[in-house]
């Protein structure tokens, strides 16, 4: 095969590919192959017939066709990898010429990754959040950390807004009993607002032991249609009133939770918020110079390479619906919608990630990144660990050309962030004041 009359404008390429006679002839020998079983011609039993004779009875370029369908896929790789294209979306045959020498002609043309112009990458600067922990939050999870530590007391005395009931019920319209209304041995938090308004405070007071009849009245809005705003009486009968116990914040309750002391408790719950506030906004920062640098480069991004990220948009959000346990066809149906406006929803997230993209591969470029083999070991190390598998089996299962790009869009991005400059998040507007009204004329 020949490649030739290569042409760029923009970010697309046209070239032609040329076959000669015995190169073309292995495909119309194939096309007849593949094809000979559905062909009929008179005095013959169908598939029965020669090549010869088939070509004699319906022309010599019977099989040209799909002789030039079965060599384009071939034709366009040995292009690409000859000419080292970075193509991009789907290529087309644009023109076919069987040439005097029997062989074939075929044009191509397809789009190419985008030459991008880098603006500032580096040195950029960014809001990034502030990871204090205040006193309040470091409470707030003591006292969740209480919560988790808490008894039940049973009690002997009247129940109080904030205890636990534990209640046998049986509601009745009209003096029937309807569905859902009937429990046993249920408990009951009083001021939960788990039951219809009514229910609740009507407890309040009652003892172990003690029945009481309830007239309440459903909500209007309530979801059983035939209970939506219907007067019913539940007779409640209690078997016991609890309270919440919460342990006391101090040494043994720090000990209980493998603490040496409440200060070590302290201080361990400080460095986690304080880790995670960082991660996240660590991210956050990463993401705002990232999408500064994207906007700071000059590109011309092929329509082809955005359908493409579309496209995949599509398919992580139907294996993701499908994992839920709903076919995707469903889930739009449901949302009121079509796969063809669903997919166009997906357009800025696609431009953004694909503009992105590009990004991080004109950094890797011109900062000449590379994925080195300890960088590639440690990588998989951390996936062995990650998924307790030794780290021979990881690289029997995963895909190394992936791991590489990974490797190095992590390092790319690690140029953006490492070199950023971090600047408080500036201070929310507060809404202008309404101008005061003049006072009216008498």
């Amino acid at each position: 095969m020949i490649v030739k009359n290569i042409s760029k404008e923009n970010n697309t390429v046209s070239f032609q590919v040329e076959l000669s006679g015995a190169e073309f002839e292995e495909h119309v020998a194939a096309a007849y192959r593949k094809n000979r079983g559905r062909i009929q011609v008179p005095g013959f039993r169908k598939g029965k017939a020669s090549r010869m004779v088939v070509e004699g009875f319906y022309g010599k370029d019977v099989f040209y066709e799909d002789a030039i369908e079965d060599a384009a896929s071939p034709a366009f790789v040995f292009a690409v990898e000859q000419e080292k294209l970075r193509v991009v979306g789907r290529p087309s045959v644009t023109a076919t010429e069987i040439t005097d020498e029997k062989g074939a002609l075929l044009t191509f043309g397809t789009d190419v990754w985008p030459e991008a112009t880098l603006g500032e990458y580096k040195g950029l600067e960014a809001e990034k959040d502030p990871t204090d922990v205040p006193d309040e939050e470091i409470d707030r999870e003591i006292e969740r950390l209480r919560k988790q530590n808490a008894r039940m007391i049973s009690v002997d005395r009247p129940a109080e807004n904030g205890d636990t009931v534990n209640i046998d019920y049986a509601g009745t319209k009209d003096g029937v009993a309807f569905d859902g209304g009937t429990a046993e041995g249920h408990d009951l938090v009083l001021g939960s607002g788990s039951f219809i308004p009514g229910f609740e405070e009507k407890l309040v007071g009652i003892s172990a032991g003690e029945e009481r009849d309830l007239e309440l009245t459903f909500p209007e809005n309530y979801h059983a249609k035939d209970l939506a705003g219907q007067n019913v009486v539940f007779h409640v009968k209690c078997n016991e009133v609890k309270y919440e116990e919460l342990p006391a914040v101090d040494d043994d309750f720090a000990q209980d939770n493998d603490y040496d002391d409440l200060e070590a408790m302290k201080k361990a719950i400080t460095e986690r918020l304080h880790n995670g506030k960082e991660t996240v906004a660590v991210n956050a920062f990463t993401d705002r110079l990232v999408n500064a640098a994207a906007a700071n480069m000059t590109v011309d991004i092929p329509e082809s390479m955005i359908e493409e990220r579309m496209d995949s948009l599509m398919e992580e959000y139907e294996r993701y619906i499908s994992s839920q346990g709903m076919p995707f066809e469903k889930y739009l149906q449901m949302i009121g919608t079509t796969p063809e406006a669903f997919r166009s929803t997906t357009r800025p997230t696609a431009e953004v990630q694909t503009r992105t993209e590009i990004l991080l591969d004109a950094v890797k470029t011109a900062e000449n990144l590379e994925a080195t083999e300890e960088d590639v070991n440690a990588e998989i190390e951390k996936m062995a660990e990650t998924y307790k598998m030794k780290a021979e089996d990881v690289r029997k299962y995963i895909d190394m050309s992936a791991l590489n790009d990974q490797i190095l869009r992590n390092k790319a991005i690690a140029v953006i962030r490492d070199s950023g400059i971090a600047v408080p998040p500036k201070p929310a507007e507060e809404p202008a004041e309404e101008p005061a009204e003049a006072p009216a004329e008498e």
